[in-house]
């Protein structure tokens, strides 16, 4: 384990939102190195934790980025580190990479895991704070993100001595309070699917308007054409979801890799800040 020291200086563009935007190029490949995985439709080989990909090359670049859904690496296609990467690269451990300072590998792999939770939190308390609807929470989500801000700069040692799981609940009760709010304002009766278990359900056309789709099972689900403006999306897994003329204007918490790992077609209305997927 490396020695107590003070993170480096974050950087102007290691500071707010757009610290939450993934940059590889400054990352030391850490998301081809931390986290494990096993044969699967998402990945084609399996790779224990800490281990390095035997794609990733000496300049920690990927050796099939431009291939990776035909040579069956769709898992690393649509991952999202939510800008972990590059700030426990540069910020955390002040550009000392893995390779160079390997008596400091694993506990640079276990930072990056809780910076990148604490980054996605961020992510969604932004969105939050973004919304004029949202607004009698915004002092509540304001403190909140500096509060996770905080975190998220400690040292090392400190990261991994957060109670997440408490700081999660915490600030989940908040978001769902936030969007509460987000959504009152939908026409008709808003339904709930919490959590639910809708894997390969149909629900061509469906009007889920202003519906609580937070962390529901949609994988293959066919969603062609159904109405999810306003909704809340945060954590619904829509791997191979069929969205095709789906309406998702206006939806909440809908983070890119949740549409990079569905279908759609050119019909799908997204909301602004989204960008269709090349595959689609």
């Amino acid at each position: 384990m490396s020695e107590p020291r003070e993170p480096a200086r974050p950087a102007p563009e290691d500071s707010g939102p757009s610290r939450l935007r993934a940059d590889c190029a400054r990352c030391f490949g850490l998301c081809c190195v931390a986290p494990g995985f096993s044969v699967s439709a998402d990945f084609a080989i399996d790779k224990p934790a800490g281990q390095p990909c035997p794609n990733l090359r000496p300049g920690f670049r990927c050796g099939i980025h431009d291939d990776l859904r035909r040579r069956g690496f769709r898992g690393c296609a649509v991952y999202d580190c939510f800008g972990a990467g590059q700030y426990v690269s540069q910020v955390t451990f002040g550009g000392r990479d893995w390779r160079q300072a390997p008596h400091s590998a694993r506990q640079m792999f276990e930072v990056f895991a809780v910076t990148r939770q604490l980054h996605e939190l961020l992510w969604y308390l932004y969105e939050a704070l973004a919304s004029r609807l949202a607004a009698p929470l915004h002092g509540e989500l304001s403190l909140a993100i500096e509060t996770t801000e905080g975190m998220a700069r400690g040292r090392a040692e400190d990261l991994l001595a957060l109670d997440l799981r408490a700081h999660w609940r915490e600030v989940n009760a908040l978001l769902l309070r936030a969007s509460e709010l987000m959504r009152a304002g939908v026409p008709g009766q808003r339904v709930s699917h919490t959590g639910a278990d809708l894997a390969g359900a149909g629900l061509k056309g469906a009007s889920l308007r202003g519906a609580s789709l937070r962390g529901a099972c949609l994988i293959g689900a066919d969603l062609r054409g159904a109405d999810l403006r306003g909704a809340d999306l945060a954590g619904a897994d829509f791997r191979d979801a069929d969205l095709s003329g789906a309406d998702l204007t206006g939806s909440i918490f809908l983070v890119q890799s949740q549409l990079d790992a569905a279908n759609g077609d050119a019909r799908t209305k997204l909301p602004r800040s989204r960008i269709r997927p090349a595959h689609w």
